[in-house]
């Protein structure tokens, strides 16, 4: 079903339970069978949007590969597309043979393309001492299946730098908001007043997706598509670990998150459920300035609770994006759901609102994966670990550009 008709599809179970939620007097509540209904239809337009945004993520993603330009030690690359389709081609079957066969038993064509790509970590032996930088193609297999998992790791969302090594990276931040100019008298010399600058630096925290076991009999299977396996495994093993760090790390050998680096704004009245005033509230506590592209972020039980609520004009504050590529907003704002965000319990901060492209994760390229022959031999299985480095944090210069909401204490 193409993209058009499930937005059709998603369309009329939100008309329905618009039409439901709407034939309740005012003051009274809804039934429970009704609610019931009304929950339904709700999470299978949630179900819906999810496939959307899948097949929206995968043209975009197509596109993307499509006018990518290949650069090689910073120069523009002058190879023919034949030349490029051929070398992907050899580093491709080259690290699948590496994969399900090894280093050591490789044709020496391959081997001059996977030798390059090899990190030994120790010894001479290369399927027990190294593994193997994976090539581009299932590098993009890997992000696309971390961009799956969770909000943080999105770059339509947040900054997402890429970098060849791990070595600290400074983000430059200024904040000059207090300085005004000033009316000049006849021969009189302006007046000084220096810009301030600072920096928060990004390092690059190692993660493993730890071990990955494959019997050898499936390694030996011809249809067995190890690369997507492989690359689903490990991917969201990563992927949760990022999300987690990225939303609520503390900063202790681990990212900071966006919840642990936002600004407190006042916060709920209630343990358990958000107001609508408390939401525009929450919005107006950002500064305009970053107000533009900002949005909301929570997990889904409370975007369950905030899709039932309304203003003073009886409209409901969240509304479905029925458009090619027009997102469900809330208080006319994008959200974003992240299930990493606390449910709405005492003192939790359960909600987030800002720009978060000013958000910055900072994301080594090189991706390291070890083939463990050895280690499950009696089993009869080859492991795979990968390794790959992270690090996340909120730029912000004391302009506060993104603030969270706790529920009462």
């Amino acid at each position: 079903m193409k993209t058009k008709q499930k937005r059709e599809q998603r369309a009329k179970l939100v008309a329905d339970a618009r039409l439901l939620a709407d034939a309740v007097p005012d003051g009274q509540a809804m039934s429970a069978e009704d609610s019931a209904k009304f929950d339904a239809m709700m999470e299978e337009a949630d179900k819906i949007k999810v496939e959307i945004d899948r097949l929206e993520r995968l043209d975009d993603l197509e596109n993307g590969l499509r006018e990518r330009v290949p650069h090689r030690a910073g120069r523009e690359d002058s190879r023919s597309d034949d030349e490029k389709k051929a070398e992907a081609a050899l580093n491709d079957r080259a690290y699948r043979h590496y994969l399900r066969y090894g280093m050591n038993s490789m044709p020496d064509d391959l081997r001059a393309i996977a030798m390059p790509r090899f990190s030994a970590a120790q010894g001479t032996v290369p399927d027990t001492a190294g593994g193997y930088l994976v090539p581009e193609g299932f590098y993009g297999q890997l992000i696309d299946a971390q961009l799956a998992f969770g909000g943080m790791l999105d770059p339509a969302l947040v900054t997402v730098l890429e970098t060849g090594t791990g070595n600290p990276l400074p983000i430059p931040t200024d904040n000059d908001t207090a300085s005004i100019g000033a009316i000049l008298g006849e021969n009189t010399q302006a007046g000084e007043t220096e810009v301030t600058f600072g920096n928060i630096t990004l390092g690059a925290y190692t993660y493993t997706s730890k071990i990955v076991r494959v019997s050898n009999q499936l390694l030996q299977d011809s249809f067995f598509n190890l690369e997507t396996f492989l690359a689903e495994k490990l991917g969201l093993r990563l992927a949760r670990i990022f999300n987690t760090h990225l939303t609520s790390g503390d900063g202790a050998n681990k990212p900071t998150g966006a919840l642990t680096a936002a600004t407190a704004a006042t916060g709920a009245a209630s343990q358990t459920v958000y107001t609508a005033d408390e939401l525009i509230d929450l919005a107006h506590s950002v500064d305009p300035s970053y107000r533009s592209n900002a949005r909301y972020m929570m997990n889904d039980n409370t975007l369950k609770q905030i899709k039932k609520l309304k203003d003073l004009q009886g409209r409901y504050l969240w509304m479905s994006g029925l458009a090619f590529k027009e997102p469900d907003t809330i208080n006319s704002y994008a959200y974003s759901i992240n299930q990493q965000m606390p449910n709405q319990v005492a003192g939790a901060r359960s909600l987030l609102f800002g720009q978060f492209k000013n958000y910055y994760v900072r994301r080594v390229t090189g991706v390291l994966v070890m083939r463990l022959v050895e280690r499950y031999a009696d089993f009869n299985q080859t492991a795979f670990v990968s390794f790959q480095r992270l690090d996340g944090n909120l730029i912000d210069a004391g302009t506060h550009p993104i603030k969270y909401m706790a529920m009462a204490a």
